[in-house]
């Protein structure tokens, strides 16, 4: 029998593991969502914002349930600008007005805050889709949209009754970010319905 010939073949070298950049997951230095992450951080001064701003439109609304017995009549009210400015006496419905335009604001944001709120607590309990969030961004959008209409109103009203050529009122241009920022919330909402859906689903799946 012939001798049996030895194995001259080269050994196999093993192949190294290339990872190539676009492939390695990326991570966040910080924790973005649960107890002790930026949304908690986010959470408390949503917290706080919320309660300076109910001091804010609790003061407005006791001025103006003043305003209703407070003599006014005595006193003007200046609008001002680089050209120069006019004086107008101060009337008790100038003055309900104002200070009513200033709790709808203040109120509009309140209930922004407060929807916010909520919302970020369910980011800090780490489940943020949650049909609720669907919801409160939707009111989030709504209210956007009134106070940023109730806004370009009033201007509009102020600058052609009370201060005719010296206070101008707000241009179309000037609503684009308003406008596009309710847009966007609108947007999100319908992400997280979309999550929300996707979650049900595969609830129902296991």
């Amino acid at each position: 029998m012939p001798a049996e010939q030895p194995d001259r073949r080269l050994p196999k070298l093993p192949t190294p593991a290339i990872r190539l950049p676009f492939r390695t997951p990326f991570k966040t230095p910080f924790k973005t969502l649960g107890p002790g992450s930026v949304s908690s951080l986010l959470k408390i001064a949503l917290d706080v914002a919320y309660v300076l701003l109910m001091l804010i439109t609790a003061v407005l609304l006791l001025l103006f349930v003043a305003a209703l017995f407070i003599p006014v009549s005595q006193y003007n009210i200046t609008f001002t600008n680089d050209d120069g400015g006019t004086q107008q006496p101060l009337t008790r419905a100038l003055v309900l007005f104002g200070v009513g335009a200033f709790s709808a604001y203040f109120g509009g944001f309140l209930l922004i805050l407060r929807n916010l709120r909520m919302i970020f607590r369910t980011l800090t309990m780490g489940d943020p889709f949650q049909p609720e969030n669907v919801r409160r961004l939707r009111q989030v959008g709504l209210i956007l949209a009134v106070v940023t209409a109730g806004v370009w109103l009033a201007q509009g009203m102020v600058a052609a009754r009370l201060a005719p050529g010296v206070m101008d009122s707000q241009g179309l241009g000037e609503l684009l970010t308003p406008i596009f920022s309710v847009l966007v919330v609108f947007v999100l909402a319908e992400v997280f319905r979309e999550g929300a859906r996707l979650r049900r689903e595969s609830e129902l799946t296991i």
